[in-house]
């Protein structure tokens, strides 16, 4: 006997439902990979990784490069700590990532060593710990009074000026860095670095 046709029917669509769900499922399924770190990004003109791994390299050759510092750090790791840098540009960037790298290459250099401002409040509070709470042996607590004040302060602005208008975008960042003597308010070291960068409209959008 032949089965009813609306039978037929049903499972032709369930069956076709069921491809379909699975069809979508594979479309949809994000594919991961691993890219090169070092590759230049253009996925737009804002300030990206590129610029920042750019900045970070430069003022640290410049830095070492310096004969004043030549001679500042011959015979001594002279003690830095670096400020945050001032962003002065209408983007969101992450300003501590560039003083971090570019404190991390110089450490790396092995020609200076730094005092971590952004962690003060977390060794005062360990000292006190360590002093003031019965918990903790004396004899092997870190006194007060024993932290390396640092001799160089380096800071640095990162600045920005946009135009645009219907077939065009530019973007002009502008990087300054100083080294200064703590003691006598001298500016020791200073350079700069300058990236352009331009979006132009296709034929159908940018």
């Amino acid at each position: 006997m032949n089965k009813p046709f609306f039978t037929k029917t049903a499972s032709s669509v369930v069956l076709l439902s069921v491809g379909a769900l699975l069809l979508s499922g594979c479309a949809n399924k994000a594919v991961v990979s691993y890219g090169d770190a070092q590759a230049v990004e253009t996925t737009d003109i804002n300030f990206g990784s590129t610029d920042l791994q750019k900045v970070a390299s430069q003022m640290t050759d410049s830095l070492l490069a310096s004969p004043v510092v030549g001679t500042m750090t011959a015979n001594s790791r002279p003690i830095v700590f670096v400020e945050r840098l001032k962003n002065k540009t209408s983007e969101h960037i992450d300003t501590e990532s560039i003083t971090d790298s570019i404190s991390t290459q110089l450490l790396r250099s092995g020609k200076f060593r730094f005092v971590d401002m952004g962690r003060v409040e977390a060794v005062r509070e360990q000292l006190n710990f360590q002093n003031l709470d019965p918990l903790v042996n004396p004899s092997t607590a870190i006194a007060f009074g024993q932290q390396v004040g640092a001799q160089y302060m380096l800071y640095g602005n990162l600045s920005s000026i946009v135009k645009s208008n219907a077939d065009k975008a530019d973007v002009y960042y502008k990087f300054t860095m100083r080294l200064m003597d703590l003691k006598s308010g001298l500016v020791e070291w200073a350079d700069e670095t300058e990236i352009r960068k331009t979006r132009e409209r296709k034929t159908f959008g940018w």
